[in-house]
């Protein structure tokens, strides 16, 4: 991530993310790590470093991941993901699996599926 801070605020807005753990500040002010949990899953944001291997989406052309996330409300985690920035890749929706979801690019270019029971 450009800007750790930025995207710790985002998922704790977005997706309901509590901050666990925020590491010590390196020299140019940002954390090097920043641990989330939404829900029994956890995840880390930490800058891009190109020297260390830690490559962001806009370095990579595009993300590298799809990151899957269940929560009990997909739509609302969704607009909440749009109404900060987010765009929608596929539309949430009933889907033939069983489930209820679809996938999302964050502000900082990862990809999400976000989903849950179907309604």
């Amino acid at each position: 991530m450009p800007d750790p801070d930025r995207a710790s605020a985002f998922y704790q807005v977005a997706l309901g993310a509590e901050q666990v753990f925020s590491a010590p500040r390196s020299d140019d002010g940002r954390p090097s790590v920043v641990d989330h949990r939404v829900g029994g899953s956890s995840f880390r944001v930490s800058p891009a470093v190109s020297s260390w291997g830690w490559l962001s989406p806009d370095d990579l052309g595009g993300s590298a991941v799809l990151l899957e996330v269940e929560v009990d409300d997909p739509d609302a985690v969704g607009e909440r993901m749009i109404a900060h920035g987010a765009e929608v890749i596929v539309p949430i929706e009933n889907r033939p699996y069983g489930k209820r979801s679809g996938r999302i690019r964050d502000p900082f270019g990862h990809l999400w599926i976000i989903t849950g029971e179907l309604r």
